[in-house]
């Protein structure tokens, strides 16, 4: 077996920081198998990431071998190409929809890592996401990665960002923004951003988003007017629609309704190791609301408001006419809306 040319070097040190950055410890034998060269060319390599600040421990013996150290300040990650189209296709699968915990953060990723990226593993990406389809989804309408990596970036860097925009009335503009942060609320992503022809600060929901790329010029980040970007959002999206206080009690624990709830909703807070109580204040319409909370999968009580325990009500009569069918067997299946 024989040593690999000095040209070769760095490839086969990347090659060998991506094997020992899996957590499991590799006996000098397998490496040398796994990068066609000596185990002495194994060794040196060893030295030479040691010299570049990566703690690689050594163990002796008949099982010893190679690890990286845990819990240490560690340089870059490197990936090898299976792993960084992994990585890419669950952060596009969940950048696709609003899903409560993919928060601003995983976006910001999924732009650095697809724009490192070469053409060939882009390529692969693309394609297994359009070969591909989730078995379920958010609440909110479906997003394109590609839009949401644009802003990131173009927030991140400063950077102008010119789009397309249909209103909520279906009136269609052209925007030019000085875009600040992407906020998710569990539903929906929005974009708050300073619009350069109104000169104000504007939110945009990014689903009504189209053909957003950054202009190349940059510009100095302005001061939001009203603390972070998430309570700008909150009041932005609360202004002329009709909010209510919701108050429900669960019969189950708080962690279990957490992890079923988006966080929008409100604060659960613990009543004893079987119950919680949820209160807040939301904007969504109570038919929503209600589908809500019927899919926590546990029994709960509404208490406020009204207008959503009578909703309720009606749901459970519904649903129960539908398990049931139809008393008179020649009847239609179906009542009539509001009957």
């Amino acid at each position: 077996m024989t040593g690999a040319t000095g040209a070769q070097t760095p490839i086969r040190l990347l090659q060998l920081l991506s094997l020992l950055q899996t957590p499991r410890e590799w006996p000098g034998s397998e490496l040398s198998e796994r990068l066609g060269v000596s185990r002495r060319t194994v060794r040196r390599d060893v030295d030479r990431l040691r010299d570049l600040g990566y703690p690689v421990q050594a163990t002796q013996g008949a099982l010893g071998g190679y690890r990286l150290v845990a819990g240490k300040a560690m340089p870059p990650l490197v990936l090898d190409d299976e792993e960084a189209v992994a990585i890419a296709v669950g952060l596009r699968a969940g950048a696709g929809h609003a899903v409560e915990g993919v928060e601003e953060a995983s976006v910001r990723a999924l732009a650095k890592l697809e724009q490192v990226l070469p053409a060939r593993l882009r390529h692969r990406v693309s394609a297994l996401q359009v070969a591909t389809m989730p078995l379920t989804s958010g609440d909110g309408a479906s997003i394109a990665p590609e839009t949401l990596t644009v802003m990131a970036s173009a927030a991140a860097g400063h950077e102008r960002l010119r789009f397309s925009y249909r209103a909520g009335d279906g009136t269609e503009s052209r925007r030019l923004t000085e875009p600040y942060r992407l906020v998710s609320t569990g539903r929906r992503w929005y974009l708050v951003a300073y619009d350069i022809d109104r000169e104000d600060w504007r939110t945009f929901r990014v689903d009504r988003v189209a053909e957003p790329f950054p202009t190349g010029a940059r510009f100095a980040p302005r001061e939001l007017p009203k603390g972070d970007a998430a309570e700008f959002i909150r009041q932005s999206v609360w202004r002329g629609q009709q909010s209510y206080d919701i108050d429900v009690t669960f019969a189950a624990p708080a962690e279990f309704v957490v992890a079923r709830l988006p966080s929008a909703l409100g604060t659960v807070d613990v009543l004893d190791e079987r119950r919680c109580r949820l209160r807040g204040t939301v904007t969504d319409s109570v038919e929503w609301l209600a589908v809500r909370l019927a899919m926590t999968d546990c029994d709960f009580t509404a208490h406020e408001p009204p207008e959503l325990v009578d909703c309720l009500r009606e749901l459970g009569s519904r649903l129960t006419r539908a398990a049931e069918g139809p008393e008179d067997p020649g009847a239609p299946a179906n009542r009539s809306p509001g009957a």
